[in-house]
């Protein structure tokens, strides 16, 4: 995994997207559904909350997301995509098709089936 964050990384700068793949991360799952709150968004991005905090004040920063007090509790913050932050993840989508194609170049439809097979027994015996 750490090899395909890498090339996705290099790609992103590449196209000139000011953007790390942690934080595409996050401007999917915003994408996916706007508004979440931290706590949320720190489970489902497999984040600690204090380094997630750190990562949307530096998106926050680029002007991709706002974050904003829940009316009903304010010690909860709702997270929301910027025009900006929208326009930055959509762009993002074509370059990681790109990645994509070139890593799964000359591996047959069986070879990637045995791949999703063998990471889903690995998956099982890590619960």
């Amino acid at each position: 995994m750490k090899m395909v964050g890498y090339h996705l990384q290099e790609a992103f700068h590449e196209h000139g997207l000011d953007l790390t793949k942690e934080q595409m991360v996050v401007l999917k799952k915003l994408y996916e559904q706007d508004g979440r709150n931290q706590n949320e968004l720190a489970f489902l991005t497999y984040r600690d909350k204090s380094s997630l905090a750190r990562l949307l004040s530096k998106m926050e920063r680029k002007g991709y997301i706002l974050r904003r007090q829940d009316g009903d509790d304010k010690r909860v913050n709702n997270v929301f995509l910027t025009t900006q932050g929208r326009d930055v993840f959509e762009k993002t989508r074509p370059v990681i098709q790109k990645v994509m194609n070139r890593m799964e170049h000359s591996v047959s439809e069986t070879e990637k089936k045995q791949i999703i097979a063998i990471l889903k027994k690995v998956q099982h015996n890590l619960k």
